[in-house]
């Protein structure tokens, strides 16, 4: 793997890793992570009550191409739904209340969190 796809992929991680904390300190359970199928990917699988809750998760260092939460494109977004839709279908036992949250990252070179943002609901 060629270094700065190993770094973008270190970034990912540690990202999904603030945000789930993130989310269980807000409530959150967390049911998975990383769930592949065919239209994409899916950061973070939680329940906030009797919601099923999908999390993209969008880390950055620096604001060179925007905040994070602007990489979250209206294709990203499209594969996103079609994966969650996938996913709720393996998983009927799950409750019918869906929705789609973006949380944006940004961290300092040590990896410090410079800014976060929980934006719930994103395809309202």
């Amino acid at each position: 793997m060629k270094q700065s796809a190993l770094l973008r992929q270190l970034l990912g991680k540690k990202g999904e890793d603030l945000a789930a904390d993130y989310l269980k300190r807000h409530g959150f359970r967390i049911i998975g992570r990383n769930f592949k199928g065919r239209y994409g990917e899916l950061d973070i699988i939680a329940l906030e009550g009797k919601t099923l809750v999908f999390v993209e998760v969008k880390t950055r260092i620096g604001r060179t191409f925007g905040t994070p939460e602007e990489a979250v494109t209206p294709r990203k977004l499209a594969e996103v739904v079609q994966t969650a839709q996938y996913y709720k279908l393996l998983h009927p036992e799950f409750p019918e209340s869906l929705r789609i949250d973006v949380i944006g990252i940004e961290l300092e070179i040590d990896e410090t969190i410079k800014y976060f943002n929980h934006i719930k609901n994103v395809t309202e």
